[in-house]
């Protein structure tokens, strides 16, 4: 199976548990690895046979963008579940960063796998 990936779609969002984060939006990092057969696109060169990943993009920006979670954990499983169902991709693995969220670190965050991984995927 082929992967289309999305790496570092940057997002303003509200998230966190404390009263300032609340307050002041935040940039998370949705990095994304989907599976997704890319020989009929590759073979027809027809846009309806790929996954648009500027699709998904558009989704989630919106998503996140007007979302308030507490955790990223949360944020995570909503993610995974918008683009498992409204986008037909059957398995992904996703990460989610906070840049910035610990003084003495690059970033933070929590990496997940759902849906079914097919065979021959990469990871």
């Amino acid at each position: 199976m082929d992967i289309v990936y999305i790496r570092d779609l940057r997002i303003e969002t509200i998230i966190g548990i404390y009263d300032w984060e609340r307050e002041v939006k935040q940039t998370v990092s949705l990095n994304l690895e989907m599976a997704h057969d890319i020989r009929k696109a590759a073979e027809t060169d027809d846009i309806q046979y790929a996954l648009n990943y500027k699709s998904i993009a558009k989704r989630l920006i919106d998503f996140v963008e007007q979302s308030e979670f507490m955790l990223v954990e949360r944020m995570a499983e909503e993610v995974a579940r918008i683009v498992l169902e409204e986008f037909s991709v059957p398995w992904l693995k996703l990460r989610v960063s906070k840049p910035g969220a610990l003084r003495s670190s690059e970033d933070v965050g929590i990496l997940i796998e759902r849906g079914n991984k097919p065979c021959g995927a990469l990871g």
